[in-house]
């Protein structure tokens, strides 16, 4: 593990990473979801794909990575644009699960690969609806010390600047985003995802021009069963339509 520093709007980020295959000409990039940590990507991958320089990231806040400002999902990839740059990495692959596909579309790779891809904005479940409603009521009553009683699973336990990114971020639609990329595009998902419903997926397929999706029986994290067949379809596509 190495750690880089980057500085970003009169603050510096100290940003944990891991490099696997470190003589490989081409770099595969990989962003975790929410929540989640570099490990658990690198768990999942790192067996495979041997011809290209593995990177995994820990995201500002997450893992070992440190952060002190509230930030957007456009301020994450640019310190990933920075970053990358300090390592002089290049974007022929960038995986992104769940969180992670956001900042790596933002990165504009040459293949992007969205794996359960948060992006597309769903409506909220009435009970979500009626916690959001009942919070403000006991914030204006003084009572916000009962936050956690209401706030999501993803935002419990975060230190304020990272539960205000949250809300930063948490509700994005990124649709003109992804219809404004141009490069290659894979779309991997769970049948059984509840946090990005399948319905996401076909979404930003039609809307990237050149797409694939394939679907795998599983939910959030269906790619930590089937990473082996995910990661030769990824180095195989990546071959036919990028090149050598």
């Amino acid at each position: 593990m190495a750690v880089k520093s980057v500085p970003y709007k009169q603050h510096n980020f100290d940003i944990s990473y891991e490099i696997i295959n470190p003589r490989a000409k081409r770099d595969f990039i990989v962003l975790h979801g929410w929540g989640s940590n570099k490990n658990l990507m690198k768990q999942s991958f790192s067996k495979y794909m041997k011809d290209f320089r593995h990177i995994y990231i820990d995201l500002p806040g997450f893992g070992n990575s440190s952060n002190t400002m509230v930030l957007t999902t456009k301020d994450v990839a640019a310190i990933m644009e920075i970053f990358l740059e300090e390592i002089a990495a290049t974007k022929d692959i960038v995986l992104g699960h769940s969180f992670g596909g956001k900042v790596g579309l933002l990165l504009d790779p040459k293949m992007l690969v969205l794996v359960a891809s948060a992006g597309i904005y769903t409506e909220k479940s009435t009970s979500v609806k009626v916690k959001i409603a009942l919070f403000k009521l006991f914030k204006l009553f003084g009572l916000a010390k009962f936050r956690s009683l209401f706030v999501a699973q993803d935002a419990k336990e975060l230190t304020p600047e990272m539960y205000e990114t949250f809300k930063n971020v948490v509700n994005e639609d990124f649709s003109q985003e992804f219809a404004a990329y141009s490069g290659r595009a894979l779309l991997f998902w769970g049948e059984e995802d509840t946090a990005t419903p399948l319905s996401c997926a076909h979404k930003i397929e039609k809307l990237v021009k050149n797409s694939a999706l394939e679907t795998y029986s599983g939910d959030h994290y269906f790619f930590m069963q089937n990473t082996a067949d995910i990661a030769h379809k990824i180095e195989s596509d990546f071959f036919k339509n990028i090149g050598e």
